[in-house]
């Protein structure tokens, strides 16, 4: 089930006249599957972030059709399933983290405890629980990168874009996030990624489209693309150089081409252990810290999305209050009361009250008679006792 898809969508951006100055997308057609992890690449002035702008309501197409959870992407009740995460950090410079988190969430309309329970998880998750009494001022890029990323999950949202994630974070922070999105697919989520470093693409990414010139020039699933067919690897352990002499005799013989040499570790492997090695002793750092926890929120899918059907019983309480709504209060009688002066005050204010708001302007000259003789005869009555 495609959560999002575009149909010929072109994007033009027009000088003060009216005259193209650049075609940023040209006939972009582009689906993305529920609970798929989707790269979107190509170098800088490709059309990517305009993509993501145009997903997100924030621009207007030229031509072509859009449609996000099923909906059109300027369709307010969407936002609610949505997280973004903006290739800038834009965040307020004086709040703290644990502020800057508060504040989001409840423009989303979280009420107060879960919402403080949300950042909280949130904060452990992306390892900033001892700076988050810290002024966002003093974060460093990659910590400044880890809350925007917080900010992007705070709502728990089906449908998550990421614009160059893992910009200005260090290695482990770059595995962390790289886990939590898959962490995320795992429960449901979609995400669509904006990278330009291809190592963390290749590892993550279910499917990718390549765009150049505001066109797909490839798309297909990672395997699908990568995989050289006419091409074999084997890997063999603890072969013994005189057994690599017998394979390689072998293989001239036959007049195969063939290298033969030792495979390499990935660095961001070898980084990963040396650091773990450092954390075994117990070496303290400052700054940010390896999240520990996914938040509870993540451990389930989200299935209250504006795509799916909403909940059968309660739909049907919901249509039969609409149909037989409840009968409105009928006012009571005020009680009878033997005073005539109190029911003659009293009386003319309930007809009042009774009069349609549009006749309420015209004078009832009867009413303000009854009014005035009523006052008169109190005042008169005061004066008599005095």
């Amino acid at each position: 089930m495609e959560i999002i898809e575009t149909i010929g969508l072109t994007k033009e951006f027009r000088d003060f006249w009216g005259r193209v100055k650049a075609r940023a997308l040209d006939n972009l057609n582009l689906k993305v599957n529920r609970g798929e992890i989707f790269g979107l690449l190509g170098p800088n002035g490709s059309g990517k972030t305009t993509t993501i702008k145009l997903l997100l309501g924030l621009l207007f197409p030229t031509a072509g059709k859009i449609k996000v959870l099923g909906k059109s992407p300027r369709h307010v009740e969407n936002k609610k399933y949505i997280g973004f995460l903006p290739e800038e950090t834009y965040l307020y410079p004086y709040q703290t983290a644990e502020e800057a988190l508060l504040f989001y969430g409840r423009l989303f309309g979280l009420k107060h405890t879960i919402c403080k329970k949300r950042v909280q998880d949130l904060l452990e998750m992306v390892g900033l629980t001892k700076a988050q009494k810290r002024p966002l001022k003093e974060y460093s890029k990659g910590m400044a990168r880890r809350i925007g990323i917080a900010q992007a999950l705070i709502n728990d949202p089906d449908l998550i874009f990421l614009d160059e994630p893992t910009t200005g974070l260090d290695p482990i922070g770059t595995k962390e996030i790289k886990d939590l999105i898959l962490h995320l697919k795992n429960c449901g989520k979609t995400i669509v990624l904006c990278s330009h470093l291809l190592a963390d693409v290749e590892d993550i990414c279910d499917r990718i489209a390549i765009v150049y010139g505001g066109k797909i020039r490839c798309e297909g699933t990672v395997a699908g693309l990568l995989t050289a067919p006419q091409r074999t690897q084997i890997v063999v352990d603890n072969l013994s150089d005189a057994t690599i002499q017998e394979i390689t005799q072998w293989l001239q013989s036959r007049q195969i081409p063939a290298s033969i040499e030792k495979p390499r570790e990935r660095l961001e492997t070898y980084f990963l252990r040396v650091i773990q090695e450092a954390r075994l002793q117990d070496t303290p750092t400052s700054g940010a810290e390896a999240g520990k926890i996914v938040a509870d929120f993540f451990k389930q899918p989200n299935l209250g999305s504006l795509s799916e059907p909403s909940n059968p019983v309660l739909q049907e309480l919901l249509e039969q209050k609409l149909t037989h709504p409840s009968p409105e209060p009928i006012a009571q009688p005020l009680p009878t009361t033997t005073n005539t002066v109190l029911q003659q005050l009293v009386q003319p204010a309930i007809e009042k009250a009774s009069i349609p708001e549009s006749s309420t302007s015209i004078a009832n000259p009867s009413q303000e008679n009854i009014q005035q003789e009523v006052l008169n005869e109190l005042l008169a009555k005061g004066k008599g006792k005095k």
